[in-house]
């Protein structure tokens, strides 16, 4: 069987992320459901990684194998499995890979983008935050430019997490301004669980008066979760973009 890579992009609001759970429906549940009416073959996808409850997700990416024909004409197959799919999930392109690339292990990096609206908008509601509450923003960007400096990223992590490594390599975050919205950008080779979120409520904190770039360091140094501030609420959380090597394609 020949490897396929899947770009696809969700709305994460009606599901428990993108990871197989019993009793919970997920984005990789309805993805291989709908490639095995298609394909009319068992279908096992494995994601560039995994996303809290809610998250959205404008970029992802899959890989699966298959000798379905009708892989080879794209065209076609986006039309078909775009009709199967739900609203709220939407496939991009299908391409051929290289045997050995990998959706998770091949990725060069990710960004995630969080979203806080300043003023409440009925209409924005599933993709931000509504946090009106005043923030120094400098404050933030400063606490924000020490964490390239950091490897160590288990006071951001979830608890009880199955990995192997809490090191993470930050290469870009910034806090942007773009109208009535606050806007967070991180991009690093890897992330972990909730990692994300835990960083956009401990620098709110920072803008809130309640803590420091000084009391970050500390947080770091402590490796424990309880030390870092509260995980901000999922709507506001995107994955925007993840890069692979070029030659990756077939």
């Amino acid at each position: 069987m020949d490897r396929y890579f899947i770009d696809l992009s969700f709305r994460g609001t009606a599901f428990h992320g993108w990871q197989l759970q019993p009793n919970a429906v997920t984005v990789q549940q309805v993805l291989e459901e709908s490639l095995q009416t298609l394909l009319r073959h068992r279908v096992s996808t494995t994601g560039a990684g995994r996303t809290d409850t809610g998250v959205h997700a404008p970029c992802f990416t899959a890989h699966f194998e298959s000798d379905y024909p009708g892989l080879r004409e794209p065209v076609h197959f986006l039309y078909q499995i775009n009709q199967i799919l739900p609203e709220d999930i939407a496939v991009k392109d299908v391409y051929r890979v290289r045997p050995d690339a990998h959706a998770r292990f091949s990725a060069l990096s990710r960004t995630y983008e969080y979203r806080i609206s300043r003023i409440k908008d009925p209409f924005d509601t599933l993709y931000s935050w509504y946090f009106p509450r005043p923030l120094n923003v400098e404050a933030m960007q400063e606490a924000a430019d020490m964490l390239p400096s950091f490897n160590d990223y288990s006071s951001f992590s979830k608890v009880h997490t199955q990995v192997k490594t809490f090191s993470c390599r930050i290469y870009k975050v910034e806090w942007c301004i773009e109208g009535d919205k606050l806007i967070f950008r991180i991009c690093a080779d890897r992330f972990l669980r909730n990692m994300v979120r835990a960083l956009v409520g401990t620098l709110i904190q920072i803008g809130l008066g309640h803590n420091s770039a000084a009391g970050l360091q500390a947080i770091f140094e402590g490796k424990d979760r309880r030390l870092a501030g509260f995980s901000a609420p999922a709507c506001g959380l995107s994955l925007t973009d993840i890069r692979y090597p070029a030659d990756i394609k077939m």
